[in-house]
């Protein structure tokens, strides 16, 4: 089923003051534009790092998208992924940086959303198994199944990175589900996003655990305690993941031709600006929902949502 998606796996106001010295240059807003009527444009996020962090990023990004848009962006802090879902669900807001999977649940839920980017690493991206240094476990091309006698930590319970893609590589490579295949029962970081799983690994409350390639790979350039302390023991095979999607009542905020101007926007992010700093994307690029036909497919066939 999954070869015939995307996913391949291989497998089966902030103002326009703001933006000076934060995002670059954003692309002059239309003097006729309508939405200007609409009030303010909200954005969130799945909180893939601290509180404290995401805010600061993201705010960025908001003061970008209140240029370019001529409509004053904020962000809206989200506790944890299923708290974004329920957001865009609602309509308390209109645009949010999903991950796969959280995309397309939120999307199944509000008829007419659409995914309109993502970064241009995320068609192809990946997960990280990464384990404690004192488990002697070392860097391998195949899936590591020392790790079955060993402690483990998802990340979200809703991540596509830190939990999905991770849960279908084990059924794949080892026949058994998570909880069948450890012998002590996985567990997930409920705050922290992929940051937290780094870090429990590093500090040894649990000796191995999966995670997105990107914030790992970060960390082990900026935190030297996850440098010393951890090590990539394998990688996945490819899959799409993250996105900004868009609830339909923007365009009736906003007016008739605002989703796409809001993809246009974040597609003309100037690279290395704080925009897409906000993401750690080094470029945006145009998406739709069918690129993430393959998660959604993963994801019923583990369990984790409905047909």
């Amino acid at each position: 089923m999954l070869n015939k998606h995307p996913i391949r796996v291989g497998l089966a106001a902030v103002t326009a003051l703001a933006l000076v010295g934060c995002g670059g240059d954003a692309p002059e807003a239309d003097s006729t534009d309508s939405s200007t009527t609409g009030g303010t444009f909200f954005l969130s996020a799945i909180p893939d790092e601290k509180i404290t962090d995401q805010k600061e990023k993201f705010d960025k990004l908001a003061a970008y998208l209140t240029e370019a848009l001529g409509v004053t962006t904020e962000f809206v802090f989200s506790k944890d992924y299923a708290d974004a879902v329920t957001k865009f669900t609602n309509g308390e807001v209109h645009l949010v940086w999903f991950g796969g999977l959280s995309g397309v649940q939120a999307r199944m839920a509000v008829p007419g959303a659409q995914a309109i980017a993502q970064g241009k690493a995320d068609p192809n991206y990946k997960s990280y198994f990464i384990a404690n240094k004192s488990t002697g476990l070392e860097p391998s091309e195949e899936f590591p199944k020392a790790i079955k006698d060993m402690t483990f930590t998802f990340g979200s319970p809703g991540s596509t990175s830190g939990r999905l893609m991770p849960t279908y590589f084990i059924i794949q490579n080892t026949g058994k589900t998570p909880e069948e295949f450890f012998t002590t029962e996985p567990i997930f970081q409920m705050s922290g996003g992929h940051v937290a799983t780094a870090n429990a690994v590093a500090d040894g409350i649990v000796q191995t655990g999966a995670l997105n390639y990107k914030t790992y790979d970060s960390l082990v350039e900026s935190d030297p305690k996850i440098a010393e302390n951890t090590v990539k023991i394998w990688t996945t095979p490819d899959y799409a993941d993250y996105n900004f999607s868009i609830h339909p009542d923007a365009e009736k905020a906003f007016g008739e031709g605002f989703i796409k101007k809001v993809q246009d926007a974040l597609i003309a992010a100037p690279a290395g600006s704080d925009a897409l700093k906000a993401i750690n994307r080094e470029q945006i690029i145009a998406a739709k929902n069918e690129d993430f036909d393959g998660i959604k497919d993963t994801a019923i066939e583990v369990g984790l949502i409905e047909k």
